[in-house]
């Protein structure tokens, strides 16, 4: 499978648990609705059947998950998730949307867990068919903030520590410095409209819509 065969257009949508991300890919889901675009919304990991049962056991897990056993279940998905739904997608030149990616794999597993980040983006190419997002918003907020956003029950990853989280928004916003062109930081300390109207407005100069 090549990149290159692909006619479509790829959207991630990444940020620290509680930032607000889910709700703006429905409102982006929402306006490329209202202007007739054709696209599919989907979630990493989950995307698929097989990722559902993944997403279970990365969330909801009891016991203790090593770092690298983490990694390789969240790449088993992004493979099913890849080869089944956004790959096929892309080449029917749909705009896909995807609530988190490659992005969050790094953040969490590289900058928070440790985890060599090079090594990640290296195994990623290799499970992605060297997929990356044409366009990705990162919605950035305080961890402060976010969690004062989550319910009292939190899945596994909600209820790391704040340093943690600290960590994965210090990552998101690395590699938006490292990548502007493609990464968009969003200040997602405002209102829900607000944080819309910036999305689409980045939307219709990217998509011409």
């Amino acid at each position: 499978m090549n990149r290159q065969d692909n006619k479509g257009i790829f959207i991630t949508f990444e940020g620290i648990d509680g930032c607000g991300k889910s709700s703006q890919t429905d409102l982006a889901a929402e306006y490329l609705e209202s202007r007739g675009i054709d696209f599919i919304k989907t979630r990493d990991p989950g995307g698929t059947a097989l990722g559902s049962k993944i997403r279970e056991i990365l969330l909801n897990y009891e016991g203790h998950i090593a770092s690298m056993s983490e990694l390789f279940l969240y790449l088993a998905d992004r493979a099913q998730h890849v080869e089944e739904k956004i790959l096929p997608a892309l080449s029917e030149g749909k705009v896909v949307l995807c609530d988190r990616y490659v992005d969050s794999t790094i953040a969490y597993q590289g900058y928070a867990r440790g985890l060599d980040k090079q090594q990640i983006l290296d195994l990623n190419s290799i499970v992605a068919y060297g997929l990356m997002p044409d366009l990705t918003f990162v919605f950035d907020i305080t961890p402060e903030v976010a969690c004062s956003r989550l319910g009292e029950k939190k899945d596994r990853l909600e209820a790391e520590c704040s340093e943690f989280h600290k960590k994965v928004r210090e990552g998101f916003l690395d590699l938006a410095g490292k990548d502007p062109g493609r990464i968009k930081v969003i200040d997602a300390g405002r209102g829900i409209g607000a944080i819309s109207e910036d999305v689409i407005s980045i939307l219709k100069t990217r998509l011409s819509c």
